[in-house]
């Protein structure tokens, strides 16, 4: 007998089958489960589900004052079974946030901030002497399951004088504890787009790719994707959206769609102040907007999915197959107008609203808020 049984999982591709999960994992796929199931759900009319939806930059310790929110109210009851805080905490202070990371029913992971106590002010970079590679390798032989990754700020507000340097010391701490994925913020200069670019290689992932400053992606004209931009991202650089308050601009949106530069990831910057008081409010709106920009709903499910937990090496997780954690959202598309802000004030109508209404997370059924 399993665990649950979901009856009539439609996928967005409109594929149809039941889904059988014992002790948190999908142990069956079928046109039809003849067994039975402590547990049973059918899908109703006009609900698809997909793997559980993935994203991959929020700011989730509850215990910070500047960017934080708690894993659940950004997570489950937004239809979002993973989270992964993005460089929150530090190695000074993400035992804290693990402890309570572990009473979430989401499922959370975290990048450590290579700045020893995270984002405690805004400059966690303009002293040099919080960057400690020891205590980072200390905090990832540590808790092996929980972090997976480390992330660096590189924008002026955050680096005060030092340029491009602590930019090389994360290169420097990922050499020594591969495979390490690094993600790393981008705004406003100091440092140069072009000298941040210059330090990635594949798989490194860029976050706040579509932001609207004059440091970003676009050339003068905000017609054209600089050259080297996009040297990098055919060089296999992960772009990823990263919304936040500040770093998400539907024109450079859509220009890059347009020049055939996608992003690969879709993920929030969500915390605190911009769920409550937007532009955020959470994944599903982040998802409708690159669905008004011109994605269409396959590729962006994929890429709060298969996407993230391909770049940051989450095992099991990001698709419906056999042995993968059994993490479903559950979502319907619903007409009808809605209006969309991006970071900047500009404004896009959707006529179609995606609405999780359920998430399972190791075989766990929750509602959503919706």
């Amino acid at each position: 007998m399993f665990d649950l049984i979901i009856r009539q999982a439609r996928t967005i591709d409109e594929e149809v089958f039941d889904i059988g999960v014992q002790d948190g994992k999908i142990t069956a796929l079928a046109p039809t489960l003849k067994e039975q199931a402590k547990q049973e759900m059918t899908l109703a009319e006009g609900e698809f589900l997909s793997a559980g939806w993935i994203d991959d930059h929020v700011h989730c310790f509850e215990e910070m004052t500047l960017y934080y929110d708690y894993p659940d109210e950004i997570g489950v009851k937004r239809g979002v079974t993973t989270v992964i805080d993005a460089g929150t905490t530090g190695a000074e202070n993400i035992h804290r946030f693990y402890d309570l990371a572990k009473e979430a029913k989401t499922n959370v992971f975290a990048l450590v901030n290579i700045s020893k106590w995270g984002i405690v002010e805004q400059d966690e970079l303009a002293d040099l002497s919080k960057v400690k590679k020891e205590l980072v390798k200390e905090a990832l032989q540590k808790f092996p399951d929980f972090i997976v990754g480390i992330k660096a700020r590189m924008s002026k507000t955050v680096i005060g004088e030092n340029g491009i340097t602590p930019l090389k010391l994360a290169k420097a701490i990922q050499a020594e504890n591969q495979p390490l994925p690094l993600m790393v913020h981008i705004g406003s200069a100091p440092p140069n787009l072009a000298e941040i670019l210059a330090e990635l290689e594949a798989g490194d992932v860029v976050t706040h790719c579509f932001n609207g400053k004059a440091n970003g992606i676009l050339d003068q004209t905000n017609q054209t994707i600089k050259p080297y931009v996009f040297a990098a991202y055919e060089k296999g650089l992960v772009f990823d959206i990263g919304h936040g308050t500040d770093s998400f601009n539907f024109d450079v949106a859509e220009t890059a769609f347009a020049n055939q530069l996608k992003a690969s990831s879709i993920s929030t910057d969500i915390y605190i102040r911009n769920r409550t008081n937007g532009p955020v409010f959470d994944l599903a709106t982040t998802m409708e907007k690159l669905a008004v920009v011109g994605y269409d709903w396959r590729e962006i499910i994929e890429k709060v999915t298969s996407a993230p937990a391909k770049q940051f090496h989450l095992q099991n997780k990001g698709e419906i197959a056999l042995g993968y954690d059994a993490d479903f959202t559950i979502f319907r598309f619903e007409e009808g107008e809605k209006e969309l802000t991006d970071s900047n004030g500009n404004r896009r109508i959707t006529t179609q609203q995606i609405v999780p209404q359920k998430a399972v997370i190791g075989g766990e059924l929750f509602d959503t808020e919706y």
